[in-house]
């Protein structure tokens, strides 16, 4: 950072102090993106994790999580930063709904620190944010994972393409379907857009792997339009089956 962007910071943190995005308070020390007490408070993803979806296992020798052996995946492989628990859900409402999109800065740290070279040993060309309908874009004024990608972007010189992948199709609320209804709720949801002659592979940005719904139907659309490889990348990981 240089000297200017320096200043800017801290004139920008004295008159919009940053909030904790566990606990919303002001973040103390001044300069840090989380209290040091709310960091502890994260169910951070340890290994060993199912070498497809990257959820948590109890073994070494465990390869595969329950769902991802129950369920075709089409995805090469996947990677998250935290458990989907109460506090996790408690700050990601905030971003979604109260446009907190802010504390993304930290996550979006988080996950380069701690994902960053196993990120960046996937290759991908781009970075693709799973789309939300227009209808839903409007309401809320954003994407997470859109803005989530391009902070990712700044952090791993990996370029953002948010026009390979469209949401053509407004689903119902995945919340109260099983796996299987959630991925039929979302069929004909996902179109894939303009993809360059030379983008070979990509990496979806989300926010949330619950049951891999989401993922899977993203993944379907761009292999069926030629796309060889799709990783994805997550903030949050639920254990619902």
């Amino acid at each position: 950072m240089n000297p200017i962007q320096l200043i800017t910071s801290h004139l920008l943190d004295l008159l919009f102090p940053r909030r904790c995005p566990v606990c919303a308070r002001i973040v103390m020390p001044r300069g840090n993106l989380i209290c040091p007490e709310c960091m502890k408070k994260l169910s951070w993803v340890h290994r060993p994790t199912c070498k497809k979806c990257g959820k948590e296992v109890l073994s070494d020798t465990i390869e595969y999580c329950y769902d991802c052996t129950k369920h075709r995946r089409s995805f090469d492989y996947g990677l998250s930063l935290v458990n989907y628990d109460d506090i996790a859900s408690k700050s990601m409402a905030q971003i979604k709904y109260n446009n907190k999109r802010e504390y993304l800065d930290f996550y979006s740290e988080a996950m380069f620190r701690g994902l960053g070279k196993r990120i960046l040993h996937m290759k991908a060309d781009v970075l693709v944010p799973v789309p939300v309908h227009p209808s839903r874009l409007r309401i809320r004024g954003f994407n997470q994972a859109e803005e989530l990608a391009w902070r990712l972007s700044e952090k791993t010189g990996i370029p953002v393409d948010g026009s390979i992948l469209k949401r053509s199709k407004k689903t119902a609320p995945q919340k109260s379907l099983d796996p299987s209804g959630r991925l039929k709720n979302l069929e004909q949801a996902f179109t894939a857009g303009h993809i360059p002659p030379n983008i070979h592979s990509v990496i979806l940005v989300d926010d949330i792997y619950t049951t891999g719904s989401t993922i899977e139907a993203c993944t379907r659309v761009l292999k069926k339009a030629g796309m060889e490889h799709v990783y994805f990348v997550t903030i949050f990981i639920g254990h619902g089956q």
